[in-house]
């Protein structure tokens, strides 16, 4: 009781008197009664010494505002009971409300995951966390009941790019078993989906937690996998972006270099021509020679590269505004950059502006990487 908020709020970098002015202003904002902040300070106390439980008013403010499942606040300490249902009635009518499920309600799901997707990417996935568990629930719920192939596959479709999407955010919020559940989750849909676009992407991405936890070397393994899992079913901008991330990945390897070099060259080759930055058949992905030349760049500022530079400030110059969260690590990608270059002020200042990002979007990820740069100062 009470570990998982001290966890979630360290790992914010907030202290606790922090966490009562967000409280207070998360209360302002959405209008929403409280206890005063003494009272507040008595409970923050409370709740992370376990001589309190969070009760579910509090708990539905918390879990926004630091990017955290219900599980995850109250530590695993205190589990939702479920009735268990039987008799055959109830069976059935699941299963004929599963069969029921037409496209339109399909593309209700594709609709509502590309709307978390745009929040996310423009004020982070904190406050997205009991939306996109809500979302992804009704998308299992659908294809657990669902019982004929033609039925589940475009159910599975859905959730697969639903799932490695909250993957992907419980790993900027710092949950990063959360992460790993996700995205077994969305390769196990994407299976059932016989997709291997999703597939692959869900595999590529998942290497990324093995590359924050210290395991380069099995993440450049199992990006390699996923380039492997029927590469000619691969649409030519996913054959790039596993080709970009494998170089990003290797970059973190100091042997690796001419490997990450060429993986790049794999990436610029692969690229589709033209702005357009998505798939129709594969929505997950953005990545485009604009996003490539910032790829590219942190992947140089990576190694060392004196044409790291050049390639970042042009991607800077090109990013899309609603990028926001992808503008903080292009800010920590300059202040490298100008690190390796003994560019102090430079690097303090492009520093500045990912922490003002970072923290806008709520990022522990990139917050994480901000700090680290700057023990380098």
């Amino acid at each position: 009781m009470g570990q998982g908020l001290r966890a979630a709020r360290t790992a914010r970098g907030w202290s606790q008197d922090r966490l009562i002015f967000e409280i207070e202003r998360y209360a302002q904002r959405h209008l929403t009664d409280i206890a005063s902040a003494a009272s507040l300070k008595t409970y923050v106390s409370e709740w992370e010494n376990g001589k309190r439980s969070i009760g579910e008013r509090y708990a539905a403010i918390l879990r926004p505002l630091l990017g955290v499942t219900d599980e995850e606040l109250r530590g695993g300490a205190e589990k939702v009971q479920t009735q268990q249902t039987d008799g055959y009635d109830d069976l059935l009518s699941r299963i004929d409300s599963a069969q029921s499920i037409s496209n339109s309600m399909v593309q209700t799901f594709l609709d509502q995951t590309e709307l978390l997707r745009t929040m996310d990417r423009q004020m982070g996935a904190a406050g997205l966390v009991d939306q996109m568990a809500g979302h992804l629930a009704s998308m299992e719920d659908a294809l657990t009941f669902a019982v004929l192939p033609s039925a589940r596959r475009p159910i599975a479709t859905a959730l697969a790019g639903a799932s490695t999407l909250a993957a992907w955010q419980a790993l900027d919020a710092g949950s990063v078993e959360r992460a790993w559940r996700h995205y077994e989750l969305a390769k196990r849909a994407a299976q059932e989906a016989d997709s291997p676009l999703y597939l692959a992407h869900a595999t590529g991405e998942q290497a990324y937690v093995l590359r924050d936890a210290g395991r380069p070397e099995m993440a450049v393994e199992l990006i390699r996998n996923a380039q492997r899992t029927q590469p000619e079913r691969h649409s030519p901008r996913l054959k790039a972006w596993l080709s970009a991330a494998e170089a990003e990945l290797c970059a973190a390897i100091p042997h690796m270099g001419d490997d990450a070099r060429r993986a790049l060259e794999r990436a610029a080759e692969s690229l589709p021509n033209g702005d357009e930055t998505r798939d129709a058949d594969m929505l997950s992905i953005f990545l485009n020679e604009g996003h490539l030349t910032r790829w590219r760049g942190n992947v140089l500022a990576m190694l060392g590269d004196g044409d790291a530079m050049d390639e970042l400030y042009a991607a800077l110059r090109a990013a899309d505004s609603s990028f926001v969260r992808a503008r903080s690590g292009l800010h920590s990608d300059l202040a490298e950059a100008h690190l390796a270059r003994g560019e102090l002020e430079d690097a303090r200042n492009h520093l500045q502006q990912a922490r003002l990002l970072a923290n806008r979007t709520g990022s522990v990820r990139y917050r994480r990487r901000v700090e680290l740069l700057t023990g380098r100062l």
